[in-house]
């Protein structure tokens, strides 16, 4: 269901796709802050909700830049009023989880809109991501499963092993390449490379979220889909390699074009 709404958003792009984005911050907003403050806190979800929907417009009108700046202003105060009123908790470190949390939910919203704000490379950018991350998920729980073996960490998530995280970087590697040669003729070489960088993120992307739920003693972020846990619970993977794949073509071509930096070598 989530596979096909996203890769249609993606294609339509524009205000669609940004508003999907946005929603999709607000609940990991919603599903942070109710997993480290036992419910929702309107110290940390009222001034990350304001940075998230002032970022959303000012990366509407192409200001990344000054919407990463929102962002981080949304975290500075969702710190400032954490550590300013504390109830009565045992952890010192409420402020710094709370503009975690904001910042967390920011790079959901802010790094796939920055890859689709490219009007030609964007859609395919994202469709690269999109078939490096679900083919890293997919092969990782069926190779895990079938083969089993060693754990990966098993201080953090006692199901995953390191045969499903060879077998999700295979099918994540394999994905990219396909997608990036059929859509655009680019090296399988390259590609793969990229390919077997971001699906490593995402494997870490997904066991840094076990590490925060495993912290504050949850199973899933929210029970909002049926089976699945949460959104957090579906983007984990997706939100990090998205992040470094910005960062990528950020570093290569400059703010203006990350998709064209992350693809075109």
């Amino acid at each position: 269901m989530l596979a096909p709404t996203a890769i249609a958003a993606a294609y339509i792009g524009g205000w669609l796709f940004l508003a999907l984005c946005a929603l999709a911050a607000v609940i990991v907003l919603w599903e942070w802050t109710s997993l480290v403050f036992r419910g929702t806190d309107a110290r940390v979800f009222a001034p990350g909700l304001a940075a998230l929907l002032v970022a959303m417009g000012l990366a509407a009108q192409g200001h990344s830049g000054t919407a990463i700046v929102m962002i981080a202003m949304g975290a500075l105060l969702a710190f400032v009023l954490v550590a300013a009123w504390p109830p009565h908790w045992h952890d010192s470190n409420k402020a710094v989880w709370a503009a975690e949390g904001v910042i967390y939910a920011g790079i959901v919203l802010l790094a796939p809109a920055s890859l689709r704000a490219d009007p030609e490379l964007g859609f395919v950018a994202l469709v690269f991501l999109f078939a490096i991350v679900w083919a890293t998920d997919i092969l990782a729980y069926l190779v895990g499963r079938s083969i089993g073996g060693p754990l990966l960490w098993p201080q953090i998530s006692p199901k995953k092993t390191w045969a499903g995280a060879v077998g999700g970087l295979a099918g994540g590697v394999a994905a990219g390449a396909a997608v990036a040669y059929a859509s655009l003729g680019i090296s399988p070489a390259v590609a793969g490379t990229l390919a077997l960088v971001l699906s490593i993120v995402a494997q870490g992307g997904d066991l840094f979220e076990s590490a925060v739920k495993r912290r504050f003693g949850a199973k899933d972020a929210s029970s909002l889909i049926p089976g699945h846990g949460g959104v957090m619970d579906r983007l984990d993977g997706f939100l990090v390699a998205a992040l470094v794949a910005v960062l990528i073509g950020w570093v290569h071509q400059g703010m203006a074009a990350p998709a064209r930096g992350l693809l075109i070598w």
